[in-house]
């Protein structure tokens, strides 16, 4: 009988994990890849811009 509650310990971890995770995630919304390409194309015109006061190599 030991041994039953002890396997029963990861089902009810695992189930429980299960609700958690369907719960958190309950808020999140689908959104595309626009705003992720929109800071990275602003990190690349940062990037190419020439740095005032810089001397050749």
């Amino acid at each position: 009988m030991g041994v039953l509650v002890w396997l029963l310990i990861p089902l009810v971890a695992a189930v429980g994990g299960g609700l958690w995770g369907s719960w958190a995630n309950r808020t999140r919304k689908v959104r595309g890849d626009g705003p992720e390409l929109d800071g990275y194309a602003r990190f690349r015109e940062a990037m190419e811009k020439p740095r005032s006061g810089a001397r050749g190599a």
